[in-house]
């Protein structure tokens, strides 16, 4: 077949950099409920861990380092006694609320309602 141009469309397609990046991140176990909980407000750590059942100690610390790093959470440190720390969501980490409450209503519609015990 003269004129023809054999075309790979599977070589044509390439995942976004920007999606990439949004999983690397926001794909870490954990790290999407953490912001879920702080788009309500800013949070102590200690109410942080109680609103996430099964997070350790260590593991939302990690979290809340790798947040702060890429610039979506701030730590806020209140001198003593005691000492407490509060974290908040910057501008950056707040403007996710419109893609995480999306991905919510999304998983409501189809996955399932996810019916969980306990709540507030």
């Amino acid at each position: 077949m003269a004129g023809e141009q054999s075309h790979d469309v599977g070589a044509c397609k390439r995942v976004d950099d920007g999606i990439t990046q949004v999983f690397q991140l926001l794909g870490k176990r954990w790290t999407g409920p953490i912001v879920s909980v702080l788009i309500t407000g800013p949070a102590y750590f200690v109410a942080l861990r109680r609103a996430i059942p099964g997070i350790s100690e260590r593991m939302l610390s990690d979290r809340l380092t790798e947040l702060a790093a890429a610039g979506l959470v701030v730590r806020e440190v209140y001198e003593g006694p005691p000492l407490r720390v509060v974290y908040r969501l910057t501008e950056a980490g707040a403007a996710l609320e419109p893609a995480l409450t999306e991905l919510g209503g999304w998983a409501k519609t189809y996955l399932g309602d996810g019916e969980r015990s306990g709540g507030c």
